[in-house]
């Protein structure tokens, strides 16, 4: 008997394992469509201006609250300075430690006083305390924080939210100082309320952003240890207003979280992707920040309508029947 022939395998089976293992090899040695995504441009940082505006601002308006004192008008020689600073010298030292205006003047020029703002309705005074300074000691404390806490937070952030901060953080601290006390002839005056809202919004703005910084634990220790100072002063020092420093804090606090919030690690803007590139792209904001945004909204929103509230409750309660 002869010899069996092999049973050949049909020319297609061939011709598809054939494309199967060049497809494999082109998957092996295949050349990127596109190159590697560059990396996106480092934010640009703000040019400071609002915060040195700022600065000549309370400056300013000191100068211009010892010339409507005129302390030389009443008291003669014996205001402080007064040989050579002649009518903007300081009210007598026994009067004013601070080195200022007299209280009558800071009362007249927007000073925060309850009965003012209670009874009379004059809520501005919410927002003109917060330019006006006791004595030139108290400027010159208040300035010098200013420049070394916000002018690296415009910077980064820029003027508008830096600017709302700021103000938005005085009011809340003039609010807390309004309710917190009951003594109508007490005037607060100063910026301090504002400058701990931005160092309230600074712990925020590292909580809210955790996942971008690299010594995380570093930067949050040295910022409490900051804040604790800080607090720590308002309690030491005399005739300080402690509640427009607590009701700055807290407000800077929850506004940080809305304000100063940034995308997360890795993001990409498309305006950064060029055309054709297929990636896929992360979102701008993690989960817990998109919680921590909106319940910060909530409770500055519920907070301020609850204190302008109180603020007119107090308004009726005080009308005699």
């Amino acid at each position: 008997m002869g010899k069996q022939a092999k049973a050949s395998q049909p020319s297609s089976f061939l011709d598809l394992e054939k494309a199967h293992h060049l497809n494999q090899q082109k998957q092996y040695y295949a050349i990127p469509k596109h190159p590697p995504l560059p990396p996106p441009p480092a934010p640009e940082q703000w040019f400071p201006w609002l915060i040195p505006l700022i600065f000549v601002a309370n400056v300013s308006v000191f100068v211009y609250s010892l010339y409507v004192n005129d302390c030389p008008s009443r008291n003669g020689d014996s205001c402080t300075l007064y040989p050579f600073l002649g009518r903007f010298s300081f009210e007598p030292f026994n009067d004013n430690p601070m080195l200022g205006p007299s209280i009558t003047t800071l009362e007249q020029l927007g000073g925060l006083e309850r009965k003012s703002v209670v009874e009379d309705s004059e809520a501005w005074r919410l927002v003109s305390c917060i330019w006006l300074h006791a004595g030139a000691l108290h400027l010159a404390s208040n300035m010098l924080s200013l420049i070394v806490v916000a002018i690296s937070l415009e910077q980064e952030f820029g003027f508008l939210k830096i600017g709302s901060l700021y103000v938005l953080s005085g009011v809340g601290g003039s609010l807390r100082s309004i309710l917190s006390t009951y003594n109508d002839s007490k005037i607060s005056v100063g910026a301090s309320g504002a400058l701990f809202g931005l160092l309230g919004a600074m712990l925020s703005e590292l909580i809210i952003n955790w996942t971008i910084y690299v010594n995380k634990c570093t930067a949050l220790s040295t910022l409490m240890v900051v804040v604790a100072l800080n607090m720590a002063m308002g309690i030491l020092i005399p005739h300080v207003d402690n509640s427009a420093h607590i009701g700055g804090f807290v407000t800077g606090f929850f506004l940080g979280f809305v304000l100063l919030i940034r995308p997360q690690y890795g993001y990409v803007s498309r305006r950064y992707i060029p055309a054709g590139y297929d990636i896929k792209k992360k979102a701008k904001y993690k989960a817990y920040q998109y919680v921590l945004w909106a319940v910060a909204f909530l409770v500055l929103i519920a907070g301020f309508h609850m204190s302008f509230k109180k603020v007119y409750e107090d308004k009726v309660m005080d009308i005699p029947i």
